[in-house]
């Protein structure tokens, strides 16, 4: 009875055991594997039990894709049976059970199964059932890819479309991925791909699929391989036209300069092939081209009054044309005269300086010469004051002081010193005349017709 008990017990207690670990008794480290053709394949198995405690039996099969199923390797822990159709292309490894495909093609691609049963020693009728199945595909590596661009030559937007093929010599599997100035592409509305992605349709080209084109190769047992670089280039525009100018102050769509200023202007717009561009003058009375080119230059002094001008944009490709206008303003700061002088003249504001100031010194010259030559008369009038306080000159003839009252003018001759002498000698008899080598003077005397009897006294 005492020896039945510890039997049951020691039933027990390995039953709660396998129980417990039997989902870990092998481990197969990966269920998927990518071989390579041509090349070596592992399925590794991990055994964790001991094996001189147990009895093992199991087999390896093979199920293709085609859903035929082919038994390859039946064992136990004593003997390894292989099929005969497979010995010389599979290697079974003991004891841990694990598998080797030798040359791998694809007929080796499927799922290969493991089944083991598991008896612990003493344990009779007891045994354990594993089983795991490994997928297996076989593989070529894979060459660099090779763009094909249709069609070759430069398209036009809105109008053609285009096809870009990406193709490589060897490999299987093979997935393709589509960069544009190392950007990702996915399908949208006009980019359509083939069901591997190996062919890109463009429908229809735009401006924005102007740009570098790369494809990307690649399989299981292959990183990316990336094709050379393919352009594809796209006629477009003239889209974002504008007047840039370095002069000048802009207030929106107007242009203020100075007077006298030359000031050039630039007409840019996005588009490929460059534009031809037109400048149109826009006035009142009628509309005209003044200029062809991308850069247009004014001369300020030469606008009678604020002038509108149209800036125009052609591509001959596309045949499409933008247009933009403006307003040009010359600041109005000079004077009349001097801005109807500078409108109506070809001189450079230089030469009118130089004109002007040449005016100037003729004017002050004839001035200072016109002093010079004219007479300078003098008034002096003389009141008959008391005898004794007034100053006779002496002169000839008579003493009387009344004789002196008149109104004397004094008037400077130029010329020699010999010619006025005779009217220098009248000039003598006054003591406040003393210098006779500044200025000759002739004296004339203005006497009233009738004297007041008050001044006399």
């Amino acid at each position: 009875m005492e020896a039945t008990g510890r039997s049951a017990l020691y039933v027990c207690c390995v039953l709660l055991i396998l129980t417990e670990v039997s989902s870990e008794l092998i481990h197969i480290p990966s269920l998927v594997h990518h071989g390579i053709e041509g090349k070596s394949m592992l399925l590794s198995v991990e055994t964790r039990y001991p094996l001189e405690d147990v009895e093992i039996q199991g087999t390896w099969s093979h199920t293709r894709p085609s859903s035929t199923r082919t038994t390859l390797v039946t064992f136990t822990k004593e003997a390894t049976i292989i099929n005969m159709m497979y010995r010389n292309h599979l290697l079974f490894k003991e004891p841990n059970v694990s598998l080797i495909i030798r040359e791998l093609n694809h007929e080796d691609e499927g799922d290969y199964h493991l089944n083991l049963n598991i008896q612990f020693n003493n344990q009779t009728g007891l045994v354990i059932k594993e089983e795991r199945t490994v997928h297996v595909t076989v593989d070529v590596p894979v060459s660099s890819p090779v763009i094909q661009k249709s069609p070759s030559y430069a398209v036009v937007e809105d109008k053609a479309n285009a096809t870009l093929t990406c193709s490589v010599e060897r490999g299987t599997r093979v997935v393709f991925q589509w960069l544009r100035d190392n950007q990702t592409l996915g399908a949208s509305n006009r980019y359509h791909f083939t069901q591997d992605n190996s062919t890109l349709f463009i429908s229809t080209v735009r401006k924005e699929d102007k740009g570098t084109y790369h494809c990307v190769a690649s399989n299981a047992v292959s990183q990316g391989l990336h094709s050379r670089a393919v352009d594809l280039n796209v006629y477009y525009g003239p889209y974002n036209l504008e007047v840039n100018s370095d002069q000048g102050l802009r207030t929106g769509e107007v242009f203020t300069i100075n007077p006298g200023e030359l000031v050039f202007f630039e007409c840019q717009a996005d588009s490929n092939p460059p534009n031809s561009y037109v400048w149109i003058s826009k006035s009142r009375n009628a509309t005209q081209v003044i200029y062809e080119g991308p850069r247009l230059e004014v001369r300020s002094y030469k606008l009678a009054q604020a002038e509108e001008y149209l800036c125009r944009a052609f591509n001959n490709v596309t045949q499409k044309q933008d247009e933009t206008q403006f307003t040009l303003v010359v600041a109005k700061y000079l004077a009349g005269k001097e801005k109807h002088i500078q409108e109506g003249s070809n001189f450079p504001p230089f030469a009118a300086v130089v004109v002007s100031s040449l005016f100037i010194i003729s004017c002050m010259l004839l001035f200072f010469l016109k002093r010079t030559c004219s007479p300078k008369r003098v008034l002096m009038s003389i009141y008959n004051r008391p005898l004794s306080e007034q100053k006779r000159p002496h002169r000839s003839g008579h003493e009387d002081a009344t004789e002196d009252f008149g109104i004397y003018e004094f008037v400077s001759v130029p010329g020699k010193m010999e010619s006025a002498q005779a009217s220098c000698r009248s000039l003598a008899r006054l003591e406040s005349v003393q210098d006779m080598h500044t200025t000759i003077y002739d004296v004339i005397r203005h006497v009233p017709e009738t004297p007041s009897h008050s001044l006399l006294e």
